[in-house]
């Protein structure tokens, strides 16, 4: 459990440094442009988002996400002592990547956000970026492991734009983003429902998945 536990802890710490820093780095860039510095953020991460499943998968499963870890709980892939480590290792590292960013940058290593995402169309949107994540991890998953993680960097990517939220769809990701007063930034007050949000997007993924699978193992016995 301790390589996975760090696994975890690095590799959500590398992607809040991408989604963070590339952030800063688009919006210093484009001067204003708010679409040309959100196509950095999304492009960025997910290329980084990729780079670090293909690394980690095999020690840990590179959830970095304590919804994907609750799904796989749900399914009795990961314990209780199982869940606790990782989730406790999402957030930290989430934490720790900000704050590694914010010092690269040469910014004040503690901040606050002060961007206001607070509405129910962004709280709709964090129910479909999350079951779409949890909905393309299981999907593929099931039938060709080795393309989750260009999937879900696709689908990453995507969700940056089809989406009002920009796709948080990770609570740790949203905790983070509270600490950051950047591009990526989000209010203390809308972290709650971004989270509630986003177990609800992966509770109703999960019971989706479920019933699918039930499904598939009917079809294979009326094929076989």
């Amino acid at each position: 459990m301790k390589l996975k536990f760090w696994a975890e802890f690095f590799g959500t710490g590398f992607l809040l440094m991408v989604v963070v820093g590339s952030g800063i780095m688009g919006e210093n860039l484009a001067q204003g442009n708010a679409a040309l510095a959100l196509l950095a953020n999304s492009l960025a991460t997910g290329a980084g988002l990729f780079v670090l499943i293909q690394c980690l998968g095999p020690f840990s499963g590179a959830h970095f996400n304590p919804v994907v870890s609750l799904v796989e709980r749900l399914r009795g892939h990961l314990t209780r002592q199982g869940l606790t480590a990782y989730v406790t290792a999402q957030v930290g590292g989430a934490i720790a990547g900000v704050w590694m960013t914010h010092a690269m940058f040469g910014r004040d290593v503690f901040q606050i956000s002060s961007k206001v995402r607070l509405a129910p169309n962004l709280w709709l949107s964090e129910v479909v970026a999350t079951f779409g994540l949890i909905s393309t991890i299981g999907l593929v998953g099931r039938r060709k492991a080795e393309s989750v993680p260009v999937c879900v960097a696709s689908y990453v990517m995507a969700a940056y734009w089809f989406t009002s939220s920009t796709a948080f769809g990770n609570p740790a990701v949203t905790i983070a983003r509270m600490l950051t007063d950047t591009f990526c930034g989000i209010a203390p007050l809308g972290v709650v429902p971004f989270l509630l949000a986003q177990f609800v997007g992966a509770r109703l993924a999960y019971a989706m998945l479920k019933r699918i699978q039930v499904l598939w193992k009917g079809s294979e016995r009326e094929t076989n």
